[in-house]
């Protein structure tokens, strides 16, 4: 009786549910996109600071020891936010992917308390993380948030925390159709039209209110005096393979990171931080431009400067990134490796210039290509990256170059089957959580999915499909339409598939239903 009450009011909310999301992720969008505005704000004040001191030291090297005290200050705060609250740790992505999947529960105010703490932190301590992966995740905490306190259904919870991520993401960087794209392509990973809709309504709430306060200036400011011509694609299919095998390498390495970190027995796991803030100390006096998320070094790239010069800032801030990173400080990896990529382009375009005479005035589209490339290589989301980039530079002029680099890129990190970072990282965070991916909560869950051109299942009749376990199918959305699914019903590409799981076994349902429902 329980079981039937509690799936009657699943499907009751689930029929008003995507004109509710509507206001709601409005609601959640404006809530995240005031949270990211002031931990942005207190980032670019502590990246201010950061050089106002690093100048300091490199006067008079007597503030070295008060630095070094500060610094040991710093990874005190750092190491005890850690403690108290584990899953601030890193960019904060693949504990929002694994809430949505329903494989952990965040305290969502001591996250975004000790989030925003830990963070700032770090950056003050001039650590190499950038603001956006814990934009997105304190967005993500406003979204469970409101949820909670108006006590809203699972399957509402999980589109709220999707819109408060897009949120986030697009307050950060000033791009609300990649965060729209990155919420609904990594994080919820369905784009049915609930989703859609609501996650619009919270990015674009989110970039209003970024816009508002920072500005209409695009997160990075890069002069495109002319498109590259077609002659040129032949290199940035050269480019792309490059991005795809370093990017490749950058997830090895960062997994390898960690792993080195877990051998070091004397420190545990909170208590990491301290290593990459020691480093921290020494590059505050010897190479101060590769600290913290990397803005500084993008000002400093110039077709003029020594090819030695951009092999040298690109190692440094490599492995000061990957320190920093694996040590589990607060903070993401997004802008680290964008700016990686910009040396990459800057590297690979210097050469170009010299080898293929290439005229000097498109150094800056191989720069701005090559983050695109290194991007897909890396996260393996290229739509997103593709968007990402022209927002972040202010220009589609260089659309049909991101386009193709980021394809090449992401198929040859596929074929050296390098795993998507964030996927990894969601892997390990579950092992270490010690979560069974085939059980979860005693609750059950409302999900769609879009039926896709070439799928298993389309024209075929409900009868005559093979469904999970653990999987009644409630309801079939097509168009404005809601169907109610019979045995003779036929699936048609197109369809949102709403389907009710059950729990324990619902997240394998879920991935053997996205699979009936996609191409090929």
């Amino acid at each position: 009786m329980k079981s039937r009450k509690e799936t009657t009011a699943l499907l009751h909310a689930r029929s008003h549910l995507k004109y509710i999301l509507i206001l709601e992720g409005s609601i959640v969008g404006l809530l995240a996109g005031i949270v990211s505005i002031i931990y942005r704000i207190l980032l670019g004040k502590s990246e201010s600071f950061v050089y106002q001191i690093a100048k300091l030291v490199k006067e008079d090297g007597i503030y070295l020891i008060a630095l070094f005290l500060f610094l040991f200050i710093l990874g005190f705060i750092i190491s005890q936010a850690l403690k108290k609250e584990p899953f601030i740790s890193g960019s904060g992505i693949p504990q929002v992917e694994a809430e949505v999947q329903n494989q952990i529960d965040q305290c969502w105010y001591r996250v975004l308390i000790a989030k925003i703490i830990g963070g700032t932190c770090a950056v003050l301590g001039g650590l190499s993380l950038g603001r956006e992966g814990p934009s997105i995740q304190l967005g993500a905490m406003c979204g469970k948030g409101f949820s909670k306190i108006f006590r809203r259904i699972k399957v509402e919870q999980r589109y709220l925390i999707t819109c408060g991520a897009a949120a986030g993401l697009s307050a950060a960087f000033n791009a609300p159709l990649a965060g729209i794209l990155f919420a609904l392509e990594e994080i919820h990973k369905n784009f049915s039209m609930s989703a859609i809709v609501s996650v619009m309504c919270a990015s674009i709430m989110g970039d209003f209110l970024s816009q508002y306060v920072f500005g209409l200036e695009p997160a990075l400011a890069f002069q495109v005096e002319a498109v590259l011509p077609l002659s040129c694609y032949g290199l940035i299919i050269v480019l792309g393979i490059l991005c795809g095998v370093l990017g490749a390498g950058y997830n090895a390495a960062i997994l390898q990171g960690q792993r080195l970190y877990e051998k070091i027995l004397f420190l545990k796991s909170h208590q990491r931080v301290y290593i990459p803030l020691l480093l921290s100390g020494f590059l505050f006096f010897v190479f101060p431009e590769v600290l913290c998320g990397g803005h500084h070094m993008t000002s400093l790239l110039d077709e003029s400067m020594l090819l030695s010069s951009l092999f040298f800032l690109l190692i440094v801030k490599f492995l000061f990134s990957l320190c920093s990173f694996a040590s589990g400080a607060p903070g993401g990896i997004f802008f680290p490796l964008l700016v990686l990529g910009c040396y990459i382009g800057a590297i690979f375009g210097k050469i170009s210039l010299s080898v293929w005479m290439i005229d000097p005035i498109y150094f800056t589209n191989f720069v701005i290509i090559a983050m695109a490339g290194f991007f897909a290589g890396i996260v393996r989301a290229p739509i997103t990256g593709i968007v990402l980039i022209a927002e972040m530079t202010g220009s589609l002029h260089h659309l049909l170059s991101l386009a193709l680099v980021s394809i090449v890129a992401y198929v040859t990190a596929h074929f050296m089957k390098s795993k998507p970072i964030y996927e990894s990282l969601l892997d390990r965070l579950l092992r270490r959580q010690g979560v069974d991916l085939e059980h979860g909560s005693e609750q059950k869950r409302l999900v769609e999915v879009v039926v896709e051109i070439g799928s298993v299942i389309e024209n075929r009749q409900v009868k005559d499909i093979a469904w999970p376990s653990k999987c009644l199918l409630v309801g079939i959305h097509r168009g404005v339409e809601e169907v109610l699914p019979k045995g003779t019903t036929t699936i048609n590409s197109g369809d949102t598939i709403i389907a009710l799981l059950e729990i324990p076994g619902a997240t394998m349902a879920e991935a053997e239903l996205e699979e009936l429902c996609k191409s090929g």
